[in-house]
């Protein structure tokens, strides 16, 4: 928890919150900040495919994405000290997530005092075309 309470400081490091959590390392998942925006990248790995005849990646691995993108993004501009719980999500699926390396960013839509709406978006190679689409709550603390 303490590595929680320091990710929404000025100064920390993203990635040593996705390093502790095992499922965000199996994906590969590192962070970024471009323009101030935090941007999370996913290496493509054969083991991330769902439908080998495409290939394409896995729903449930595009979906985790997404979500993570927005927790991240959700701890990272709160600072907040536990991690945010889901109260609901809707994750569209725009387009086949093809096998290449995917990004995704989260937004804080709004904010309240123990609820956050968030959304995230993740794409391939172009930002202007994304692949998949996040809408959610958190619940904080």
């Amino acid at each position: 928890m303490e590595l929680l309470a320091r990710a929404g400081k000025e100064g920390a490091d993203p990635n040593a919150l996705l390093a502790a959590v095992p499922y965000c390392a199996w994906l590969g998942l590192s962070a970024r900040i471009e323009d101030g925006a935090l941007i999370l990248d996913m290496p493509f790995d054969p083991k991330l495919i769902g439908n080998p005849v495409l290939p394409a990646l896995h729903g449930g691995v595009v979906g985790s994405l997404l979500e993570t993108a927005a927790l991240v993004q959700t701890i990272w501009e709160t600072g907040a000290a536990t991690v945010p719980r889901p109260v609901d999500i809707t994750i569209d699926y725009l387009r086949s997530a093809r096998a290449t390396a995917s990004h995704a960013r989260g937004f804080i839509v709004r904010q309240g005092r123990r609820v956050v709406a968030a959304r995230a978006e993740m794409w391939q190679e172009d930002a202007t075309k994304p692949v998949a689409s996040f809408r959610g709550h958190f619940l904080l603390g």
